[in-house]
């Protein structure tokens, strides 16, 4: 496998969050705005881009015929209106049930939110509104912006949870960010028996990582595990 499959793998078999993900980048790599319509879901899957611009989603349906299998269809915006919601039930049941995405992430509302919940379907969106997208030609999405995302975003891998999304960017999917996501959950297994077993304070788990020193007071695999944990994850 390479390292994209590595990392989807690990991330599904231990269900590592939107949160770890965004501290094991160093606290960074969040989508920002959007928040699931249905909850207790959890996607993880390779971007694909899709554009909408100036208040038309044509080239969405046009563009979401190429979504394959297992991939998160990231649509991405421009100058569209703050409350038209660029796609509903129908362009999410195309997608997720007959092109078989894993989730779809959509920069701007949605409608058709009580279908969409109903289904439960994996949706994640800034907002919802009943009013659409005109199903005509515009001016498409600025190509050099198209570009530029598609350099930032395709390829890359999309953590969806109750939390919102974190995005591990194609040029961060390397042996050094799967190495991080494993030792981000060491720590939060280590931390979580400091504070429930230990019954130490945030303080001395998170600030001072008392367990660096104190560890007279661990198991044989949680000083195996401290190996790891010797530089922050807050370090680049």
């Amino acid at each position: 496998m390479n390292y994209s499959e590595q990392i989807i793998d690990f991330c599904k078999k231990n269900r590592v969050s939107t949160t770890e993900v965004a501290d094991a980048l160093g606290k960074s790599g969040v989508f920002s705005g959007v928040l699931p319509i249905s909850a207790n879901l959890y996607k993880v899957g390779p971007i694909r881009c899709v554009f909408s611009a100036n208040n038309s989603n044509w080239d969405v349906h046009e563009q979401v015929r190429q979504v394959e299998e297992g991939e998160v269809a990231l649509i991405l915006t421009h100058g569209c209106e703050s409350n038209r919601a660029i796609i509903g039930d129908l362009i999410s049941k195309y997608v997720l049930l007959y092109r078989g995405a894993a989730a779809i992430i959509v920069q701007g509302p949605v409608r058709d939110v009580a279908a969409l919940r109903r289904e439960g379907y994996a949706l994640w969106s800034i907002g919802v509104s009943p009013l659409g997208c005109f199903n005509k030609r515009v001016e498409p999405y600025p190509p050099e912006l198209e570009t530029e995302m598609r350099a930032k975003y395709e390829g890359g891998l999309a953590i969806c949870d109750d939390g919102g999304v974190t995005i591990i960017e194609s040029s961060l999917l390397t042996e050094d960010t799967l190495q991080k996501l494993k030792r981000i959950e060491i720590q939060e297994d280590i931390w979580f028996y400091c504070l429930d077993t230990l019954k130490w304070d945030t303080k001395k788990i998170v600030c001072d990582k008392a367990y660096l020193s104190e560890t007279d007071l661990l198991s044989k695999v949680h000083m195996q595990q401290l190996i790891e944990l010797k530089k922050s994850l807050d370090e680049n």
